[in-house]
Formats: structure tokens, C-alpha cells, sequence
């Protein structure tokens, strides 16, 4: 066996599992995007790029700490919570890092260590079940390479192919669209916009400032009005009161918001984390955390052993699992406009402003 273990994914989950699993392992880790020596200009993930203080935490107790310079301008101390359904505003404290999000994928991915095999810029294509686990292929400028692996790792999002190469129609996710747009502005935002009008969707949409940029950004149904419905939520936005000016970056990505059918640890030569096992969470889809816990849970029962590591797997994230479905639970407010009036017109947990 060429591999011992195969990670189809760098992002934090795939970084993170990668850093964690035994040395002994022979390890390869596969991504699309370099992140060694790539540029920023490339393919990155659509992602507003802030650290919830849940991530926080599991980095703390992972011995880590965010780098300063992956922090962006302005650091993020309150949400500013528009709901248009309701005509109310509020502002709740919550305390993220805002960061460059593809400085931070570099960071974790230079923090694993030697015996891991790091290929960039492969597009894992396909795998292939063998008596002793599987056969995967993928290409690297413009060739097919194959490798014999005993467990595949699926690190790929929510898009993942290694999820559909396991599940394929039987799988059923519930999936939205993210699109983000980075416009050039005069205005410094010191807060993170977490905007609610079900005219354009029945999740959320959000603003974030970073490095004198102002990104605006939804998650959509993957139907044919999701354009449509983001230019309503710009125009919405500038008839509030936002100040935006020309759109110097387009971004677009499969974001899950996932039910308890969703949740799938893999099989008994695969393994699912972070996004891909459906680890997201389904009220805010802050996933950070989810792929720092979901990763070292896969870390834990890999280096109890390879042979039965999916029943050890699948009970340390039945925890990961359970903390979803409260999520799930907060959802049932959060987006039921009655109930979602109710909590912010009676002010509870809200900060008052002073400018």
C-alpha cells in the first residue's frame, strides 16, 4: 500500500486531520488550490473569513494561536442584526477575529508536519473500492495519477466529491448558494451586517468590512432567481443607508445547512469532516469550529488504529452532532419572523450603541 491515509482537501478540517494523525502514518493530502506557494489571485474560498469565538476556543485547546498578520482591519466586536420582515434593528456583542481567510488556510497548512505527502493543485477525480480500501485518481496539470490508499479522507466541502463517490443518489443534502460580492468603500464598518428578509431568502445574508472593502454577501436557494435576489439584497441595502462603490471581486460556493439526515461520519475504508460530513452549523453556517472538532475527533480514532476506527469515529462525533441539532433548535427562531420579532423587540441580550 502506497498510503495508509488519503485527505482529498486542505481547508482547515483536511490541515487540521493532516497536523493531528500519528506520524507513523504515511499521509498524502491532496488540494486544488496551492496553498504553499500560491497567490492570492487564485481560486480561494468564498468565505467572509471570520473566526467565531467557538473556533476560538477549539484552537486554544489545540495549543494555537491565530497569527497576526492573517488579521484584517477592523477587528469585529458587535452584529448589527437588520431584519427587514420586522422593520427592527438591533445590535448583539459577539467577538470574532476577522481575517484574510486564504492566509489563514496557509497558516494551517504549513503547521503539518514532514511526513505528510502535500500535493497542490490536484483535482481529486475519482476513487475505486479494493480488498484492502481504495484506489483514488486525480489530476495534476492535465495528467491522471492513481494511488493505492487503505482510507480516503473526504476534507472537500460541501460540494464534496468523495461524499457523492460514496453516497452517490442515495445522499440527499440540503445545499444553498453562497455568493459574495467585494465592492471598494469610503466607509469603515466596525460590525458584522446579518441581514434577514425572507423576499430573498429563508437563511440569511450578511456584511462584513475587511481592509477597506466591503463585502456583501447571501445564501440562496440554487434556483434560477438566486441572481435576482442578491441584486434585490444590494439595492435593499443602499436604500437602508450602505455606501458601496464598484464590485472588484465575485465569489460563489455550495454552502449545506444541514438536517440530522445530513450527518455522515462515512464507511468502513472512508471517512467524511468538516462540511463534507455535513458538520455545519445550520443557524449562522459558521463551519470553522465544526472542522476543528470533526478532524480531531477522525484524528483520535485513526491513532486508536486504523482497523475499526469508523465505530470510534462515529461515537465522538455523535457529541459534534447533537451540538448541530441544538443549532437546529436556535434555527426555529431565528428564522420564524413571528418568533424573531418577538426576541429582538423585547431587547433581550441586545447592546446599546453609542454613536
Amino acid at each position: 500500500m502506497a498510503y495508509d491515509i488519503a485527505i482529498i482537501g486542505a481547508g482547515p478540517a483536511g490541515a487540521t486531520l493532516a497536523r493531528l494523525l500519528d506520524r507513523n502514518y504515511k499521509i498524502l493530502l491532496l488540494d486544488r488550490r496551492d496553498l504553499i506557494d500560491g497567490e492570492l489571485s487564485q481560486r480561494t474560498k468564498c468565505c467572509g473569513g471570520l473566526l467565531a469565538p467557538d473556533a476560538q476556543q477549539m484552537l486554544g485547546k489545540m495549543g494555537l494561536a491565530v497569527p497576526t498578520n492573517i488579521l484584517v482591519d477592523p477587528q469585529v466586536f458587535l452584529v448589527r442584526t437588520i431584519d427587514f420582515d420586522n422593520s427592527l434593528e438591533r445590535y448583539y456583542q459577539r467577538f470574532y477575529f476577522n481575517m484574510d481567510r486564504y492566509g489563514f488556510d496557509q497558516w494551517l497548512v504549513s503547521l503539518i508536519p514532514d511526513n505528510v505527502d502535500i500535493a497542490m493543485g490536484c483535482r481529486f477525480t475519482a476513487l475505486s473500492e479494493t480488498r484492502e480500501g481504495y484506489d483514488i485518481a486525480f489530476m495534476f496539470q492535465n495528467k491522471i495519477f492513481t494511488e493505492k490508499v487503505k482510507v480516503v479522507v473526504g476534507a472537500d466541502g460541501a460540494w464534496s466529491n468523495v461524499r457523492h463517490q460514496l453516497f452517490g443518489k442515495s445522499d440527499s443534502l440540503r445545499s444553498y448558494i453562497s455568493i459574495q460580492e467585494w465592492f471598494e468603500t469610503d466607509e469603515n464598518i466596525p460590525h458584522f451586517g446579518a441581514i434577514f428578509d425572507s423576499n430573498i431568502t429563508d437563511f440569511y445574508s450578511w456584511t462584513i468590512s475587511k481592509d477597506g472593502k466591503l463585502i456583501i454577501g447571501s445564501a440562496l436557494k440554487p434556483d434560477n432567481n438566486a441572481k435576482d435576489k442578491f441584486e434585490m439584497l444590494k439595492n435593499n441595502l443602499k436604500d437602508y443607508g450602505f455606501e458601496f462603490g464598484r464590485c472588484v471581486k465575485r465569489e460563489g460556493a455550495y454552502i449545506l445547512r444541514p438536517r440530522k439526515s445530513d450527518i455522515l461520519t462515512g464507511n468502513d475504508n472512508a471517512a467524511l469532516v468538516g462540511e463534507a460530513g455535513g458538520f455545519i452549523s445550520p443557524s449562522s453556517a459558521e463551519g470553522l469550529s465544526f472542522a476543528f472538532n470533526s478532524a480531531y475527533a477522525l484524528a483520535q480514532s485513526l491513532n486508536e488504529g486504523i482497523e475499526g476506527f469508523q465505530p470510534r469515529y462515529r461515537k465522538r462525533a455523535g457529541k459534534i452532532a447533537r451540538k448541530i441539532m441544538l443549532k437546529q433548535l436556535k434555527s426555529t427562531v431565528m428564522y420564524n419572523k413571528t418568533l424573531r420579532g418577538i426576541v429582538m423587540r423585547s431587547g433581550i441580550l441586545s447592546s446599546d450603541v453609542l454613536f
